[in-house]
C-alpha cells in the first residue's frame, strides 16, 4: 500500500498503517476521525510492526507519521478510558507493559518522526524517542495528562531530554492551556526541522534515504552511543562510544568504506540480508 492510497481511518480500516519501501519503513497511526488517539488494541499491532523493523535487515530507517492534516496523535482516547472505568494497565515494569516507542521496543534503528498536527499526551511517546523530529508548521505540542487526572511521567521525562526544564514543567503542569506551536518547539530543540506542511514527508524521507546509504552497522551502533550518553557520565560516557568503535572494528564495513572512498565508488555494506 502506498501513501497515496492509504486508508481514510474509518470504521473497519486498520488502526496502524505499515508500509516498507526503498529500505524505509512507513508507519502511519491511522485514526484520523478520533484524532490519530491511541487504544489498548494498537499496542499489540505498533509493538509488532517495531518488532519487524528492528528486526528486519532490510529496513534500515523508519518514519512515523499520523493520518490526516489535523492531527499527529493525540494520546490515549479518552473515551474509551471513561468507558471501561480508567486506564487499564499491568503492574510490572515499564519494559514489560509498554510498547510504543522506538525505545521501548528496542530499535536501533534510525527513525525519523513527522509531526503533522497535533501531537498530545502519549502521542508524545513517539516525539521524545525519535531520534530526529520533522514538524511541519502546522504541528503543536500538548500534554493533557492533568486535565484528566492522569500523571504526566513518561512522556514527561523524554520532555526534560529535549526541553528546557521550565519549558518542559510549563507544557507538563498547565495541560491543555498550553499548546506550543510547531516554531518555539522548533526554537527550543524538540523539533529539528521546521517545514511547509506540504514538505513534510518529503523532508522526512530525504532524511531517511541520506541516513539508508551508511553502513547500517555503524549507524546503529553511532545511535547507540549518542542515546547511552545521555544515561551516563561523559566520562563514562566517552568510554562506552570507545567500547563500541572498537567492537566496530572487526566489522567488514569499516575496513569497506574506506576502500571503496579510496577507489571513488559506492561502498557495499555488509547488512544481513539473506540476498
Amino acid at each position: 500500500m502506498t501513501q497515496d492510497q492509504k486508508p481514510s481511518g474509518e470504521a473497519g480500516a486498520p488502526e496502524v498503517l505499515f508500509e516498507k519501501r526503498d529500505h524505509i519503513a512507513y508507519i502511519t497511526l491511522n485514526r484520523p476521525h478520533k484524532g490519530n488517539s491511541l487504544t489498548g488494541t494498537m499496542m499489540p499491532q505498533v509493538r509488532a510492526v517495531w518488532s519487524e523493523v528492528r528486526d528486519d535487515p532490510w529496513i534500515r530507517a523508519a518514519i512515523v507519521t499520523g493520518a490526516g492534516d489535523r492531527h499527529f496523535c493525540t494520546g490515549a482516547d479518552v473515551n474509551v478510558v471513561a468507558g471501561r472505568g480508567g486506564m487499564s494497565t499491568g503492574t510490572g515494569p515499564l519494559t514489560d507493559e509498554v510498547f510504543w516507542s522506538p525505545r521501548q521496543n528496542r530499535v536501533w534503528k534510525p527513525v525519523i518522526c513527522a509531526v503533522n498536527g497535533l501531537a498530545a499526551g502519549a502521542g508524545l511517546h513517539f516525539v521524545v524517542d525519535a531520534d530526529i523530529v520533522v514538524a511541519s508548521e502546522r504541528a503543536a505540542f500538548m500534554d493533557s495528562h492533568v486535565n484528566v487526572g492522569l500523571v504526566g511521567a513518561m512522556e514527561n521525562i523524554g520532555l526534560a531530554k529535549r526541553l528546557p526544564l521550565g519549558s518542559a514543567l510549563r507544557m507538563t503542569l498547565m495541560g491543555k492551556d498550553y499548546r506550543m506551536p510547531a516554531e518555539r518547539a522548533y526554537q527550543l530543540g524538540l523539533a529539528d526541522e521546521l517545514v511547509a506542511h506540504e514538505s513534510l514527508m518529503d523532508t522526512a524521507e530525504e532524511i531517511a534515504r541520506s541516513i539508508a546509504k551508511n553502513s547500517p552497522a555503524a549507524v546503529s551502533l553511532s545511535q547507540q552511543a549518542v542515546w547511552g550518553s545521555l544515561e551516563m557520565g561523559y566520562a563514562q560516557a566517552c568510554e562506552y562510544g570507545w567500547a563500541l568503535l572498537r567492537m566496530h572494528w572487526a566489522h567488514p564495513d569499516s575496513k569497506e568504506g574506506p576502500r571503496a572512498f579510496s577507489e571513488g565508488r559506492e561502498p557495499k555494506w555488509t547488512t544481513g540480508e539473506d540476498d
